[in-house]
């Protein structure tokens, strides 16, 4: 017996089939995560210095805000370009 999810997942692959990458695109996309992923553990490094350096709670708390936007300003660039990578070939 199948699960509620693995029999919407087959209805979805019926109506929108998974496009197919290249290799080239693969790559890319690896080299995306890997670039991405250092952006981000670079601001939270350098951020996280200077929420511990802080004295004030109100300053630690806009810091962690500021860390928060900037981890989902850099997800959202990344999506973005991994969405023009598999669209375009890049």
């Amino acid at each position: 017996m199948k699960t509620s999810y693995e029999l919407a997942m087959e209805r979805l692959n019926k109506s929108a089939p998974p496009a197919k990458l290249s290799d080239a695109q693969k790559k890319e996309l690896a080299e995306l995560d890997s670039k991405y992923a250092a952006k981000i553990a670079e601001r939270e490094i350098a951020l996280n210095s200077e929420i511990a350096k802080a004295s004030e709670r109100e300053q630690q708390k806009t810091l962690r805000e500021q860390l928060a936007i900037d981890r989902r300003k850099l997800q959202s660039e990344l999506e973005d370009k991994k969405e023009r990578v598999r669209k375009t070939g890049k």
